[in-house]
Parts: C-alpha cells; sequence; structure tokens
C-alpha cells in the first residue's frame, strides 16, 4: 500500500512564519526566527539552537537557491523537523551573491539525516523555478506561504537516493573539444571531475585534474631522481603550447562506475565501500550523465552538514 508522501508545506506552521518583513540585515532576520521557534517549542533552549545554527552557518552562509537562505542545524532530542519562515520583500544581506527574500530556518533531529538531506533537496527544488523566491517573498499571510508550498509539485520520498546526493555537473565535455577548452572549463567552475561524452549525448569517459597532470608528466619524467631540469615546469608548458590541438579523447580516463538517480543512498555507501572508490557517475533514466556523489561529499552530508 502506498502512502501519501509529504511535502514541506506539512512541516509549516501558521505561528512560526513571519511575511512582510523589512528588516535588510541577515543575521537580525535569523534571530527573530531563532526567537520565534523556541518560543513556540519549549523543549527547545533558546541559547543552545543559537549556538548551533550561529556555528554552523559560520562555516559557510546557506543560500542553497536564488532568492533562498536557509540556515539549518541538527539538534539533539527533537522528535521532528521544526521550521520558521521569514518572508522579506525587498530581501536582506545573508551573505550571498543576491540578497535573500526567503529565509527558512530549519532544525532536524540530529539522528535522522534522511529527513534532514530530504527536506534539504526538497526545497532546494521548490525554489529552482526563478519566480518562487518573489512568489513566496511576497504573500501577505502566513497562511498564504502555506498554500504556496502546498502547490508545489515536489513530495519528499521515503528515503534518500542517488539524486538527493549528487552535485550536478555544472558543464559536459564533447570528445572532440580541445583540451585548452576542457581546462578553461575547470578554471570556470571549480571542478576536478567533469564528464566527457559523445555528440548523442552518451557517457564516453571523465577528465580529472589528475589526467592533466598525468599528461603533462608522464611516467618516465616521475622515475627522475633529480628534478632540477624541470624546475621551470617545462613539460606543463610544453603540454599547453599543444593544448589547442589535442583532443579532450586523448587524455581522458574512460574507467569509471555508474549509479542511477533513483539507487537508494545505501546502495552506494555499499558501493563505495565493497569496490573501494572515491567517486560514482550519476546518470538519468536515459542513461546521461546528470551528477557525481563522491565519498567525501556523501559523508559530509549523512555527518555533519
Amino acid at each position: 500500500m502506498n502512502r501519501e508522501q509529504k511535502k514541506f508545506s506539512d512541516f509549516l506552521q501558521i505561528n512560526n512564519i513571519l511575511c512582510q518583513v523589512s528588516e535588510t540585515d541577515g543575521k537580525a532576520v535569523l534571530e527573530k526566527l531563532i526567537t520565534l521557534l523556541t518560543r513556540h517549542n519549549s523543549a527547545l533552549d533558546v541559547e543552545y539552537t543559537r549556538s548551533e545554527v550561529e556555528s554552523r552557518e559560520a562555516l559557510y552562509p546557506t543560500m542553497i537557491a536564488p532568492g533562498l537562505a536557509l540556515p539549518h542545524a541538527r539538534i539533539p532530542g527533537l522528535k521532528e523537523a521544526l521550521t520558521a519562515v521569514a518572508c522579506i520583500p525587498e530581501g536582506c544581506d545573508f551573505g550571498g551573491p543576491e540578497k535573500a527574500r526567503v529565509m527558512i530556518l530549519l532544525l532536524t533531529p540530529v539522528d535522522n539525516p534522511t529527513l534532514h538531506i530530504q527536506l534539504l533537496a526538497a526545497l532546494a527544488h521548490e525554489f529552482k523555478d526563478d519566480n518562487a523566491a518573489a512568489r513566496i517573498a511576497n504573500c501577505a499571510a502566513p497562511q498564504d506561504v502555506i498554500d504556496c508550498f502546498a502547490r508545489g509539485v515536489n513530495s519528499i520520498p521515503d528515503y534518500l537516493t542517488a539524486a538527493d546526493l549528487m552535485e550536478e555537473f555544472p558543464v559536459l565535455l564533447q570528445e572532440a573539444d580541445p583540451l585548452l577548452d576542457a581546462i578553461k572549463q575547470f578554471a570556470v567552475t571549480r571542478s576536478e571531475k567533469l564528464p566527457v561524452v559523445d555528440n548523442t549525448g552518451d557517457l564516453r569517459g571523465l577528465l580529472t585534474l589528475t589526467d592533466l597532470l598525468e599528461y603533462s608528466l608522464p611516467q618516465h619524467l616521475l622515475w627522475l631522481e633529480d628534478l632540477s631540469p624541470i624546475y621551470k615546469l617545462q613539460p606543463f608548458s610544453d603540454m599547453l603550447k599543444t593544448a589547442g590541438e589535442t583532443k579532450v579523447a586523448d587524455v581522458m580516463r574512460e574507467e569509471f562506475v555508474l549509479a542511477h538517480t533513483s539507487d537508494p543512498a545505501v546502495k552506494l555507501a555499499k558501493t563505495f565501500l565493497t569496490d573501494k572508490l572515491n567517486e560514482l557517475v550519476i546518470v538519468n533514466n536515459e542513461n546521461k550523465p546528470v551528477g557525481m556523489v563522491t565519498l567525501k561529499n556523501f559523508s559530509a552530508k549523512l555527518f555533519w552538514e
């Protein structure tokens, strides 16, 4: 029997929603939400909650989508997720490149990583719509905010999948792309690995920063005891001179392990351990590459983010 899946609106309460907030200082808005949520939940300790949220945000302010600030923390002893929402029509500063027009304070049980990540993922999907932040920010009353989220199409699944954990690929490389273009993409996207596809979009390989280093420093140079002849990095200069003519396909690696967007997170954990891997390439229903799950990010999302 299929249970009706929850939406983010199911975790909202009218008395924890502030509309038409005029404050432009993001820290002040966050303080309002902490005060509001602890006032209406007697089990929460205000000082502990503030400390946990602020220490988490000090690592890096959480702007997970255009116009959305999502400060959050995992709190011991909670039985369910708690949320508070501020709608800020003119926006507030919260450490991101643009103003936050909606701020959602999210507290989740420390021992329920599934719920924590699912709610973050649901909100990230909800705010992919460029108009979502403006639509919610301009709500006149708390019930309007709840109704707005209730109309969303993104439900919260019962378990984590690869789609919830993956980092989307910022760009796809083509086999015939010049290596110089790929180097520029690494610089722009700050990625460590990029997928290489053929003209139909099928995955053909991966190009990594390690591949670039290995191509520049072939094995016979690695055996040198005296590296003084290449102190000026001549091998890298030589590689860059021909990078406009060298094809990505000549440098990429063809060994990779795939997982599907619908694969349960626990299957990914099993694969990491049994195959001793550090990353998995994620493909969609058409078997096209859409993202990657690394062991580092997988662990971060489960244990401390």
